[in-house]
């Protein structure tokens, strides 16, 4: 990473109060060009509850000021009920939230020292209300960054995934039930911060509740998905996200169903902007942002729109682990999403193999599985949300209780870009079942890299709104889309698919245990296959990583991460255990010292055969 200290503009910080119709105050930070009540800056908008005084105090520091030296006003302001923000937060993209994003948006664009002209961007809660917010048409909207987020919010999310509710829902809701029981800050709010805060632990509410009570695609998930209506969208978007980030999916969709300028970037990163990715390499993300609100903002022909509209990071195979400083691999691009150049290859499944693309079917035969709950314990997380080591680990102990499929030893290299699917034809032994499959790089050594996987939970076979239980015994044909990924397989190296009944602790686990038959004569595996060659795109070439100055810290207490898989052989009862602490930090600048710590434990009792 290099620091930038030396920018076109000089920039001027203050913090602001907001007022909204409703006598609710905001609380934000601006970074503006100095020379901008002279000669007006459009303002570009980041609106997160993650308390931008102090939780996101360092990563604001880096790029908003970044921003600003550039000329255009970079704003950051805590949602309602969170931070130094009135009111209560009761709920993730709430129609009050959209609200007072509009209101915001006003709001700066009336300033004196704003030329009218704003945008959006934002990662993970940031990119959903962007993209929500550009669905609304606000005046003056010219334009959105959303990384790390979705369309969808019921396919996409920390909630569910083919219907099947993420352990992550779990996590997630803690997370935010800490978030929102931290008080504001004295030194901002005065006097008023006691009676802000106790509004807060008494109104925010369990939002866990809400998420249990809508486990299926309702009208709860349908607010706030733009998928509802990709016309709604009117502004250009680029849209970003990291292949270890649990939301890459979403990039595809919003290329596919957008009608607007629109680019898409998909690197090798966890839940981090792109500057700051982990694995690396990581990308100079802050000039592609200043490009971007350049060309849409300010009106400057600088080839922003230039080259493929998908930029995705090819992935080399890899041996199994669970963090990577750097992804082997290439930048490669597309010119529209879908891309011509992709093929599908239909590969007809046997008895436990991956038949070649276009093979007559397999004799008819009948293959079946029970997975044990062990099955998911190096799974690693939905989504690598700060970095890792929380990527899948060696799959070889995950497919002693699969079905797995092997396929035939590449000859040569082959390069495999958007979303598997597994068309499968499968029966089970009792009305409520879910597949959890899993597409594996193996190589030469028998050591398997997951590349991909999906979950559907079988009685959601016909959609997510209308689940219908299963009839033990009878055959079902399904569908089962695996996330979308970029991989270059080696010669030597073989594709794997495996099949279990459960994936804990990633996902919960059906009521009962089931028996899972395959009919592979009616099965197989789609793959999208990308052609490499000399026809192939040109993809402009990355700067380095910039950012500002991160605010002072001092580091006073060393994190640590843990993640530990024990059994008991006795009493048969196994755990995973998690532990993310962040360590002690303190930002010198208001003398605060800052201490994150997440401790998870999944178990499960086994019996003696």
């Amino acid at each position: 990473m290099r620091i930038v200290e030396d920018f076109p503009h000089d920039v001027v910080e203050e913090q602001v109060r907001i007022p909204l119709s409703d006598g609710v105050a905001l609380s934000g930070r601006v970074w503006r060009p100095a020379g901008s009540d002279a000669d007006p800056a459009p303002a570009v908008l980041e609106f997160i509850p993650y308390r931008q005084r102090d939780l996101t105090a360092v990563r604001d520091s880096m790029h908003h000021p970044y921003v600003a030296g550039h000329g255009i006003a970079g704003v950051r302001v805590d949602l309602r009920g969170s931070g130094d923000s009135d009111g209560v937060l009761t709920g993730e993209y709430l129609e009050q939230e959209l609200r007072d994003a509009e209101e915001v948006l006003a709001w700066l664009a009336g300033r004196p020292w704003c030329s009218g002209r704003t945008g959006m961007m934002g990662i993970s809660w940031g990119g959903f209300n962007a993209l929500q917010v550009a669905a609304r048409r606000p005046p003056g909207l010219g334009a959105i960054v959303t990384a790390s987020s979705s369309d969808d919010r019921y396919a996409d999310d920390v909630h569910y995934m083919g219907g099947c509710l993420l352990t992550d829902n779990l996590s997630w809701a803690s997370t935010m039930f800490a978030y929102n029981s931290c008080p504001p800050d004295p030194d901002v709010v005065g006097d008023r911060w006691r009676g802000l805060w106790l509004e807060r632990l008494r109104g925010s509410g369990l939002w866990l509740q809400d998420w249990l009570h809508h486990q299926r695609r309702d009208g709860f998930w349908r607010h706030g998905s733009v998928c509802e209506d990709f016309s709604a969208v009117e502004c250009p978007v680029l849209a970003v996200s990291g292949w270890a980030d649990g939301y890459s999916n979403s990039v595809f969709r919003l290329l596919e169903g957008l009608d607007v300028p629109r680019k898409g970037l998909v690197g090798p990163w966890s839940h981090k902007y792109p500057h700051l990715g982990q694995p690396g390499p990581a990308i100079g993300f802050l000039q592609e942002l200043v490009a971007w609100w350049d060309h849409w903002l300010r009106d400057a022909d600088n080839g922003a729109m230039d080259g493929p509209m998908l930029r995705i990071w090819m992935q080399d195979s890899v041996p199994p682990s669970t963090a990577y400083t750097e992804r082997p691999g290439r930048w490669v691009g597309e010119p529209c999403w879908p891309s011509p150049r992709i093929e599908t290859a239909r590969h007809p499944l046997g008895a436990y193999r991956i038949h070649p693309a276009g093979a007559a079917p397999s004799p008819p035969t009948e293959l079946t599985v029970c997975s044990p709950l062990s099955v998911g314990q190096y799974a690693g997380k939905w989504c690598s949300y700060n970095a890792p080591p929380d990527l899948p680990y060696d799959q070889r102990e995950e497919d002693g209780g699969s079905l797995v499929f092997d396929g035939a030893v590449l000859a040569e290299r082959t390069e495999i870009l958007g979303r598997p699917v597994a068309e499968l034809e499968v029966t089970v032994d009792r009305p409520d079942a879910m597949i959890a499959v899993r597409l594996s790089d193996v190589d030469p050594d028998g050591r398997a890299t997951r590349i991909s996987y999906g979950l559907l939970n079988l009685t959601h076979r016909g959609g997510h709104a209308e689940p219908e239980a299963l009839v033990p015994g009878r055959r079902y044909r399904v569908e089962v889309p695996l996330n979308a990924m970029a991989q270059s397989l080696a010669p030597g190296h073989r594709l794997r698919l495996a099949l279990s009944t459960s994936y804990w602790p990633l996902a919960w686990p059906p009521p009962e245990p089931v028996r899972l038959t395959v009919h592979p004569e009616h099965s197989c595996l789609v793959l999208p296959v990308r052609p490499d060659g000399p026809a192939e795109p040109p993809v402009p070439v990355f700067g380095e990583p910039e950012a500002a100055a991160p605010a002072a810290t001092t580091p006073l207490e060393v994190g640590r991460e843990r993640w530990a898989v024990t059994r008991d052989l006795i009493g048969y009862e196994s755990a995973l255990e998690v532990v993310k602490d962040l360590g002690v930090l303190r930002l010198d600048g208001i003398d605060l010292e800052v201490t994150r710590r997440a401790d998870e434990r999944y178990s499960w009792t086994g019996g003696a055969s």
